[in-house]
């Protein structure tokens, strides 16, 4: 059998999924939106399509398959979700509808879509960057969260608490808009969303999708509270230590959006908030979960007869092409990861530690992402972490305390930019 995996050419996504299809021996097609120079000497394992446009993108798609059949496609991201479903319409293979695929990546028509269902969402309202934040400001009730409508990894998503708060934010997130990366990316990014603050408990839900069923696959506790005025995320661990009762409100709050925004097969990554009111649907992907974050992930325990330590790359791949799924059940050792924060602005030179940080107890891999050179740039303006630390152990406060002390063990060298 042959996948097509949807890899933009900068995702940390290539590695997993390309080994877990090394494993299933599946034939693999890596497409990318540019050129690779290979393509001509691997010309079915390397395609170019068009991901700025979903309907061109399947048409190359079923060009290529004319001479090479494909039987699953699988997208890593936002963006490739929507050209994922796109393809699968068009070679009929297991996927979403289009529109829902759509919908998952556009934070303010999903806000509708779930609002309109009864899906527990925050109160929002959209705005052009051409808006008076100013005279917006006076009406805005507080505290409040203005955010880009496509941006990922809480790029450009700041809390404000009154008045000269939001006219600042409102600034800060226009300015990241108005950058070259994100202004010719079409009308989504002359628009701001505002939305009421929802306080408590967030967590990230990852689930798999079978004929608009969802299986939560786990739910990871975020135990740094995320109460901005920047959302940079930090510590996943799983499993979750809120009560049973808290964890079905927040499975049925999932199940919930995926019903409303019509969602069929796939993974999908979802940002849900728990307080005395019950679950709140944050943010909801059609997508796996980002960076390297899927490395604290291993299925199959109990006797699956596929045994254990199966990725969640190896189940989504299983799910695109119908294959035998494992039981879905996580492992029984607890897991988690920490997505190391930006220490500062400015050019990396170096970072020493990492040979004290692997060193610390239940510490399984600290991976170095950030290369010398590299400019880092801290949340809201930034969205890329220099590095990820893995740990496993009995328990999920043995695991945190571990991310944690690692991470003391680093230290970034870091000189101003120029």
């Amino acid at each position: 059998m042959r996948l097509l995996l949807l890899l933009p050419t900068v995702t940390y996504r290539t590695v997993a999924f390309v080994e877990a299809a090394r494993r299933l021996g599946i034939e693999v097609t890596v497409a990318s939106e540019r050129p690779s120079t290979f393509e001509r000497a691997n010309p079915t394992g390397l395609v170019t399509l068009d991901f700025a446009d979903p309907a061109h993108a399947a048409a190359q798609a079923r060009a290529f398959a004319r001479a090479h059949p494909v039987h699953g496609v699988v997208a890593v991201d936002d963006d490739t979700a929507v050209v994922a479903a796109a393809i699968a319409q068009e070679l009929g293979l297991r996927g979403n509808p289009v529109a829902a695929a759509r919908a998952a990546r556009d934070k303010h028509q999903q806000r509708q879509m779930l609002a309109a269902a009864g899906v527990a969402v925050p109160r929002f309202e959209l705005l052009t960057i051409a808006a008076d934040p100013e005279r917006v400001a006076d009406r805005a009730a507080y505290p409040c969260v203005l955010k880009p409508l496509r941006l990922s990894a809480s790029r450009g998503v700041v809390r404000a608490d009154d008045p000269p708060g939001f006219v600042a934010a409102f600034r800060r997130v226009q300015a990241i808009l108005e950058q070259p990366d994100v202004a010719g990316c079409g009308d989504w990014a002359r628009h701001i969303l505002v939305e009421e603050f929802v306080p408590g408990r967030e967590v990230a839900v990852e689930g798999l999708v079978t004929r608009g069923s969802l299986q939560v696959l786990t739910i990871f506790d975020k135990p740094d509270p995320l109460d901005g005025p920047f959302f940079e995320e930090t510590i996943y661990v799983t499993p979750s230590r809120l009560a049973r009762t808290a964890q079905q409100t927040i499975a049925a709050c999932a199940q919930a959006a995926v019903d409303a925004l019509g969602l069929r097969e796939g993974p999908i990554h979802a940002e849900i908030r728990h307080n005395d009111r019950g679950a709140w649907l944050v943010e909801l992907a059609a997508r796996p979960i980002g960076g390297r974050c899927s490395g604290a992930l291993r299925f199959g325990a109990g006797g699956s007869g596929l045994g254990a330590g199966v990725s969640l790359e190896e189940i989504i791949i299983r799910h695109a092409l119908g294959m035998e799924l494992p039981t879905l059940e996580r492992e029984e050792q607890a897991s988690g990861v920490m997505m190391i924060p930006v220490p500062g602005a400015g050019v990396l030179r170096d970072v020493r530690g990492v040979g004290e940080a692997r060193a610390v107890p239940l510490v399984e891999e600290v991976a170095i992402t950030a290369h010398p050179g590299q400019t880092l740039v801290p949340w809201p303006e930034g969205s890329r972490y220099p590095g990820f630390i893995f740990a496993r152990g009995e328990s999920s406060e043995a695991v945190e305390a571990a991310l944690r002390a690692a991470h003391a063990r680093l230290e970034f060298l870091i000189e101003p930019a120029d």
